[in-house]
């Protein structure tokens, strides 16, 4: 079976070549552009993803990994904040015109994501599986008894939207507090709320990667920042854990990348906050293992399935 995967995000489109299921043959990426028109964006879409096709090979499905909010089964985009201006846009029925009527599968990035490390990654065999991105904001996907659960709609799982009660009374979202973007934000609540030196007074943006770099160089604002962002992100964890009672929360995504000054304030939350420690387990919460092709193997892995299943 030749599968051919396409990995669409607001930075980055990327495309690979899969022979067998699941053995990655060839891949390729370029810059999405989303700010240009949406026909220059699908064009260069497809053209990264002819680039990969060998030479006289058959294309036997295709898998697309896209933002959402989408509709699945029809494959459409519904609307997604990284993409300007793109509303139920029919992006299967693009994709599979232009590759000769090629069946197409659509499936969220952080449901493929989940689904491409339960199968290959850091949470093979383990049921369920959660999956949760933090970078620019905080998405996620849920594996249970080995396939996705999307809900009834094929809208779940939005982890980054777990909703909190501020002191103040103001109502944030989890990816408010805890994402690359929540880090940025509460950075420049501290630094507004006191004299504390920091050297990120002195940098012209202050965001989730100045703010991490800060915090890796012993910067102490920076640290406070951090802990409280990882705080947070802990507490949104205990209530995934409770819901769901995973085997395994994998993690990836850039802020994952501050390691134990993001991860040991969160893992000291989940210990203290969770209702029986037979939630917790010594290896339940895990570091992606993909990289940034996790999406391109999810969406070979999703159109295999799915191309099984129709047969």
């Amino acid at each position: 079976m030749n599968l051919l995967a396409i990995d669409f995000g607001g930075t980055r489109t990327r495309a690979a070549w899969f022979s067998d299921g699941v053995t990655l043959v060839q891949r390729d990426e370029t810059l999405s552009q989303v700010d240009q028109p949406a026909q220059q964006v699908l064009d260069r879409l497809i053209e990264v993803a002819r680039g990969v096709i060998p030479p006289g090979a058959t294309v036997d499905a295709i898998g697309i990994s896209a933002p959402g909010p989408l509709d699945a089964a029809q494959g459409v985009i519904l609307q997604a904040k990284t993409l300007p201006d793109w509303y139920d846009v029919p992006l299967a029925q693009i994709i599979s015109d232009a590759f000769g009527g090629v069946p197409v599968f659509v499936q969220n990035d952080a449901n493929l994501a989940a689904l491409a490390e339960y199968h290959l990654g850091a949470a093979q065999g383990a049921d369920p599986t959660l999956y949760l991105t933090v970078s620019t904001g905080i998405g996620g996907g849920a594996v249970i008894g080995g396939a996705l659960f999307t809900g009834c709609r094929g809208l779940a799982i939005e982890p980054g939207h777990m909703r909190f009660a501020m002191p103040d009374g103001r109502i944030r979202r989890l990816e408010e507090l805890a994402s690359g973007t929540g880090i940025g934000r509460l950075a420049c609540e501290y630094l507004a709320a006191s004299d504390m030196p920091s050297s990120l007074r002195d940098g012209d943006c202050v965001d989730g990667k100045a703010v991490g770099r800060a915090a890796q160089a012993g910067d102490a604002l920076a640290l406070d920042v951090v802990n409280a962002a990882a705080r947070w992100f802990g507490l949104g964890l205990v209530n995934l854990i409770h819901l769901f009672n995973p085997q395994a929360i994998v993690l990836g995504g850039s802020v994952i990348q501050l390691g134990d000054l993001f991860l040991d304030p969160a893992r000291r939350i989940i210990e203290q906050e969770l209702l029986d420690p037979r939630f917790n387990s010594d290896d339940l919460i895990r570091v992606a293992q993909l990289g940034d092709s996790v999406c391109l193997y999810g969406a070979a892995l999703y159109a295999r399935g799915k191309l099984a299943s129709a047969r």
